[in-house]
């Protein structure tokens, strides 16, 4: 049994994360907006997918207007008719100052950033907008409607509520003196705020997968070109699972070691050794490479 075998492939299943078809697809649009539907079928097996999925995902994107077809089967070519790569690509200035946390390069100042807001049960949709957004920039609730963060995203903050029309319903407050209950210490008080187990078991799981593709990538014979590209799709949902529910806490506040940085650490050799694969002869390569190149940069001190 060769490496890139589809048993083999089978094998792993267990430690893959849920990759829906729609964005296996998203994944493999290349540089020149193009998708060929035979490397879609080929990592769309090695995932677990059978082309009945593949032929009704192909189907309903074409049917939303967001690829065209050209050609039928394995031997077709979709073109994205928008820009739909950024499913599985992280936001580059959010991972970027992760990477600039983990170098030292960010240091806490020591203030909790404090948002209220009372937006009137009329405008229900606008308030659970801006609880999502508060929560998705890492803020966690302290009491109804108060929420706090250790880093200054007052600005976004700011921003939503007057998209929303509820900005002067929004209060910001700063300080270094926090406590909820009896509870000041900062380790302490973040350890009550945020659900820090739940938040390393992620980061454990792209490292667990990051550390056994790096080993994979560098076995003999050398991994194919669909198992290079599979690798890549899934390291890139299994590093989105991790990081879009991490509210990138300063380590100061965190637990030593903290398994995100490491786990970040190996997510960026692991996608260093996979660049630049995933092509055939002069066949353009995925778009998701050139994304992750971007959110991946490493931390130099620069903004």
């Amino acid at each position: 049994m060769t490496p890139g075998s589809a048993t083999d492939g089978a094998q792993d299943r267990g430690d893959r994360p849920e990759i829906p078809t729609r964005l296996l697809v998203h994944a493999l649009v290349r540089e020149d907006g193009t998708v060929d539907a035979g490397g879609l079928y080929t990592v769309a097996g090695r995932l677990g997918m059978t082309d009945q999925q593949v032929r009704l995902c192909v189907k309903r994107l074409v049917t939303e207007g967001r690829f065209t077809q050209e050609g039928r089967g394995r031997k077709a070519t979709l073109r994205a008719v928008a820009d739909v790569t950024g499913s599985l690509a992280p936001d580059a200035a959010y991972v970027r100052h992760a990477y600039r946390q983990d170098a030292g390069l960010a240091p806490w100042d020591g203030v909790w950033h404090l948002f209220a807001f009372a937006v009137p049960e009329a405008r229900r949709t606008a308030r659970d907008a801006l609880r999502e957004h508060l929560l998705h920039l890492g803020a966690a609730p302290v009491q109804s409607g108060l929420y706090v963060t250790a880093n200054d995203v007052t600005g976004l903050v700011e921003a939503q509520a007057r998209h929303l029309g509820v900005l002067d319903t929004l209060s910001h407050a700063s300080s270094t003196d926090l406590r909820v209950g009896e509870v000041t210490e900062p380790r302490a008080l973040a350890a009550a705020l945020w659900p820090l187990p739940e938040i390393a078991e992620r980061h454990e799981r792209l490292a667990a997968f990051a550390a056994s593709r790096l080993a994979r990538l560098s076995a003999e014979p050398e991994p194919s070109s669909a198992e290079r590209l599979t690798t890549a799709v899934e390291l890139a949902a299994h590093f989105t699972a991790a990081m879009d529910p991490d509210p990138l806490l300063p380590p100061e506040l965190l637990p030593a070691p903290w398994p995100g940085s490491r786990a970040r650490r190996l997510a960026a050799a692991c996608w260093a050794a996979l660049d630049g694969t995933g092509t055939a002869g002069d066949a353009p390569a995925p778009r998701l490479f050139a994304l992750y190149d971007e959110a991946l940069r490493p931390a130099d001190g620069s903004g």
